[in-house]
């Protein structure tokens, strides 16, 4: 296994449409389980192929530390080609954040209850219905696909308010403990 490095907020890759792939793409199960040591190494709860730099249609979550205690436990999930079917009408806030920005967070509206089909990591097609914290994971990470970021969704104040930190991780000088990749 291997730690990738994280491409910075302002990486073209992550302002990108993301290709599908198929069950040949070359070395796929080790790119998963590199995904996975990334994501656990930066504390994250999901990670998607723009962040280390591929634009390919591919995230990898596990949710279950931000599960409340009763809620259903799914642990490691590998959305491979995912497409967002149904998306329910109530929008709640929730603190995001993104490896790709670190120490960035603030509060986005997002669909509570979402529905998504997708390929697991042996190309078998599932259907997902998830809400709350799992949602907000799946939906946070399939943004990456598309090219769009959580501070896409903020007001231009709350922008300026998270700017200084982003000159910084522009300039490669945030303090961040894990591997990162600042655009040159």
């Amino acid at each position: 296994m291997a730690l990738l490095p994280i491409v910075t907020y302002n990486d073209s890759v992550l302002r990108e449409k993301t290709a599908p792939i198929t069950n040949d793409y070359p070395n796929l199960k080790q790119l998963i389980s590199d995904m996975f040591e990334t994501m656990y190494n930066s504390h994250g709860v999901g990670l998607a192929a723009p962040q280390i730099g591929l634009g390919i249609q591919l995230f990898v979550i596990n949710a279950d530390p931000m599960m409340e205690d009763d809620e259903p436990k799914h642990g490691e999930m590998v959305f491979i080609n995912p497409k967002i079917t149904k998306m329910g009408d109530q929008k709640i806030p929730m603190e995001e954040g993104c490896l790709s920005i670190p120490d960035v967070r603030d509060k986005v509206f997002r669909p509570n209850e979402i529905t998504i089909t997708y390929l697991d990591k042996d190309f078998n097609e599932l259907i997902l219905n998830a809400d709350g914290w799992l949602s907000r994971v799946v939906q946070h990470e399939y943004d990456h696909l598309q090219g769009v970021l959580f501070i896409d969704y903020l007001g231009s104040f709350r922008k300026r308010l998270v700017q200084s930190a982003l000159d910084d991780i522009e300039k490669g000088t945030y303090p961040v403990d894990y591997p990162i990749v600042p655009k040159k």
